[in-house]
Parts: structure tokens; sequence; C-alpha cells
């Protein structure tokens, strides 16, 4: 006897598409049910979560939709802006303490501290490239007549302005305070989409962010500190103060009418149209498939946890925070030439073509072992990656997964080929660090602005330490990872130990491979 089968549903063409878009009780009711009603649920819900991941992502990518798997760059001028809190350790801390009312809590501090900062530089042309922790970098496009670094220079003034509201603040009962350093470059980077259909991810590469991070690190909390490249813009409309290295602090010296609340406005990118025009069958699967070919490309940029996140979460339009235990891996990249800002034609090319291949199997084998690949971002001497494993899906061996992923990306560096520019090859080498311990996990930024899931605290920065102190090919873990792993591991025991920036002495632990354990 034959199967009697039913009739297909008006949602089979873009059922594959639309199941990772919609959250499981509205997918298996439309499936079900596919009413007008129903289908107009989906169309609403689908223009819901285009909306927060235009918020979650750069404008350089949401000004003209990529295609998911295709590789895509260019260069980009202007003046950066790197800004970085102060006394935000202390404030986690205490609150972690208190459970569930201190991540509320935190969470409003942070977030009102995020909307006022981004506020301020929408309201000044500025383009929020990415969060890194609780730190942000900025792009002031270049202009012909080089007013973006004044630009950038009176917005980082009014948010040092703005940050008085933080100086003394209480939460629960107990006082805090937190400030902000500021600094800015002038120069050219590279902006590049790269990645699968599964995974795209923005990376932004070259010296000139390096310079900008590295000019934030040599200011003082309450200013903005400036290179020699944006000095000299500077210096004729500004009073400025030396310091080493021909860096220098802009001495904040103007009237509120002289800085004022805002520039003048560029273009900026303007969400696409989402509108239902036919409420016929026909017509709502027809809006559907184009709701879904604009958010798509969009969604492939957002680690696949944290999309659900976003999707489950859509009608709520924010996540819950939470202090959950994770271990976090950090992974840096050298090998890259110094001069980056150099290369052009085929050799930029190949060098995109191979780093969204290192960047798509190192992603592929985090994902393997329960992990989110959280950023790539540049600092120190080349790219960093950050991953971590215990949220928002906790494992009962978290650690373990996360020493093993270490284990295979150091063999997948080790193993890749060399990068050849202009006819040299570089070979990409690895450093590695892990640790685990007690984060701040939440959906930070402006509500109705730029925004992004982000996990917080000492122990990530502490990972990143870790990764800076590991030589080239070794993963030094924390002992608070080497104490959890649930596995027998080989490893190197290194006693007293002081990490930059760190008072305290540290027990860590190299882990060996198999000859080097022999």
């Amino acid at each position: 006897m034959e199967y009697i089968t039913s009739e297909v549903s008006p949602l089979v063409a873009v059922e594959s598409r639309l199941r990772d878009l919609t959250p499981a009780k509205m997918y298996a009711e439309v499936w079900i049910n596919p009413s007008v009603r129903n289908l107009i649920r989906i169309f609403n819900h689908l223009r819901t979560v285009y909306r927060i991941l235009y918020n979650y992502l750069p404008r350089q990518v949401v000004a003209a939709l990529p295609e998911p798997g295709v590789n895509r760059y260019k260069w980009d001028t202007g003046t950066l802006m790197f800004t970085d809190l102060a006394g935000f350790t202390p404030l986690l801390e205490a609150n972690a303490r208190l459970g569930e009312e201190g991540a509320q809590a935190l969470h409003a501090v942070l977030n009102n501290y995020f909307s006022e900062m981004i506020q301020i530089i929408s309201k000044s042309s500025g383009n929020l490239l990415e969060f890194t922790g609780d730190a942000m970098l900025v792009q002031f496009p270049a202009d012909s007549r080089q007013q973006d670094t004044i630009q950038a220079i009176r917005t980082g003034l009014r948010m040092q302005r703005a940050m008085a509201r933080f100086s003394k603040f209480e939460i629960l009962g107990e006082e805090f305070s937190i400030g902000m350093r500021i600094g800015l470059h002038v120069g050219k980077f590279l902006s590049a989409d790269v990645g699968t259909p599964h995974r795209m991810e923005h990376i932004l590469l070259g010296s000139a962010v390096l310079d900008a991070k590295h000019a934030e690190s040599k200011g003082k909390t309450g200013f903005v500190c400036l290179t020699p490249e944006a000095g000299e813009r500077a210096k004729d409309q500004f009073r400025l103060t030396a310091i080493d290295d021909g860096y220098a602090l802009v001495d904040d010296d103007l009237t509120d009418k002289e800085l004022g609340d805002y520039d003048i406005l560029l273009p900026s990118s303007r969400m696409a149209s989402m509108v239902l025009f036919d409420n016929s069958r026909e017509g709502l699967i027809k809006s559907i498939q184009e709701a879904i070919d604009t958010v798509e490309p969009l969604a492939s940029f957002i680690p696949r946890p944290v999309l659900n996140l976003l999707v489950e979460n859509a009608s709520t339009r924010g996540l819950p925070p939470d202090f959950p235990n994770v271990t976090i891996l950090f992974v840096n990249l050298l090998g890259l030439p110094d001069q980056l800002d150099q290369v052009e034609g085929e050799s930029l090319d190949q060098l995109v073509a191979s780093f969204s291949r290192l960047i798509s199997v190192i992603n592929a084998e985090i994902e393997s072992h329960g992990g989110v690949m959280k950023k790539v971002t540049y600092h120190h001497a080349g790219p960093d990656i950050m991953a971590f494993f215990g949220t928002p899906a906790a494992h009962t061996n978290d650690s373990d997964r996360a020493l093993r992923a270490a284990r295979e990306i150091r063999l997948i560096v080790n193993q890749s080929d060399p990068i050849k520019i202009d006819g040299q090859d570089y070979k990409i080498e690895s450093h590695i660090g892990l640790n685990r311990g007690q984060v701040f996990a939440a959906e930070i930024g402006d509500k109705q602005g730029r925004r992004e899931f982000n996990v917080l605290g000492n122990a990530v920065n502490t990972a990143a330490r870790l990764m800076d102190f590991a030589k080239v090919n070794e993963i030094i873990m924390s002992e608070s990872v080497y104490e959890d792993t649930q596995s027998n591991v080989n490893v190197r025991k290194l006693e007293n130990i002081q990490l930059k920036g760190r008072s305290q002495t540290l027990t860590l632990y190299e882990l060996l491979d198999e000859e080097e354990a022999k």
C-alpha cells in the first residue's frame, strides 16, 4: 500500500531559509496552519529581526547588503577614535555578588553609558565600527577639508563632558565611579567582510587601528589623546598639551556655545523599507521571500547561538543579562606584514582570501566544540580572535571543549599555507590564552541604536593577558581552567608568573602536545 501525502505547504520553497529566523513555536504554528493571519505574523517578525540586526552591525555592512560567503573589501580613510572605560571592573565585581538584581542594575548603568556616548557619536557623523568589551572603535570618514579630525575631537570633548554624570553614582546602596579614555588617530585601514554563508565576519586590518588604540592607552581618563598625525591637524584649532613621543592631550577650554551639541550630519545609510502591500496568501509568500532576502545576509554575521537568542526574544527586543561562569579563549594571529596599508591589487585579493579561509576554519573548530567565536579585532601586533564556552549554552565540560578547540586551532594555524604578498611568503603563527571565571553576559549599547551581545569582565581581560604572555605556538591556561578540566592533559606548570598590569603573581599551565610531553 502506498503512502497518502498531505497537501504541500505554501511555505515549502522558503522553509529551509525560514527555520533559523523564526521562533520555534511560531515556525511550528505557521507550518501547521499557513493562514493569512499567521503569514502576517511571520512577515512582521522578520521585519522586527531586520531592525535588530541592522543595529547589531556597522553601517558599512548594512549600507550595501553583502552576499554571504563572498569576500569583499575596501580601503577606508578618516579619523579613528578608540574609547575605553576606567573603573568598570570594581563595578562589575560588586554587582556580580548580588545575582540577578546586580545584573539588572549593572546592565542599566552600562547601557545608560553606551546610549549617551552612541547618541553623541551619531549626532557628530561618527560611525561605530565595533565594540570590544567595554571599548568602542569609531570612524569619522575623511573629507576633502580634513575636518574629520576636528569633528572627532569635538565629539570626544562632548563625550568627556557627558561622563560627568558617571563620576559618582549609586547602585543598590553602594557608590561607584567610572571614567573614560579616548584616543584619536588619522589613517587608512582595510575594511573586509569574510567567511562562509554560515558565518561571515566584518574585520578591520591595518596599523591605523593599532595606532588609535595606542593613543587611548597613552592618554588619561577624562581627556582626548591625539597621535602626532592627529595633533598636526588640530594644533591650530585647539590648545594641546604635549606628552610622551609626540602625543598630545586636548585641553577643553571651549564654552558650551563654542562646542555645541552636534556637527553637520553626513548622509547615512537608511534601513530598507519593509512594507506589506498585498495581504493575499500569494502576496504574503512573496513578501516573506523578499524579507528573508534582506534579513539573511545580515544574520550570517551573527554567531548562531546569539542569533537564536535574538530570534526567540525578538518580541521583547532585549536579552536578559546574566553572570555565567565561562571559559574564554583568545587567539592572536601574528605574521601579517607591518606595512599592510601598502598592499594592493592581486596581493590584497590573496591576503583577504587567505585570511577568510583561516577565520572560517577556526570558527568551524570553535563551533564544533560548542563555543562561540565572538569577535575578530586588530590589536597589539595582529588580529585577535575571542571565543567563549559556557554561554548562551553551558556544558559540564566547557573547559575541556575550549582546550580541545585551542589545540586544534594551533594545529590549523601551523599547517596553514603562508600568505603570499608581492612574491614574499608570510607565515601566520598563533599565541593562545585561556581563562575561566564569572563574566557579565548581556546585550550592551543603545537600545534604540547600535548594540550587540557581549561578555565582559576581569575573566575576559585575564584571558587576553594570557594570550599576550604566550610565546609563538604556545597555549597558556590559568589555574582556574586547569582545575576545571575533567580530562588528563599534559602540561608544564609555570609558577610565580606576573602578568602585565597585575600586581599578584599567578600559577599558569602550558598545554603541551604529545611530542612535547614525551
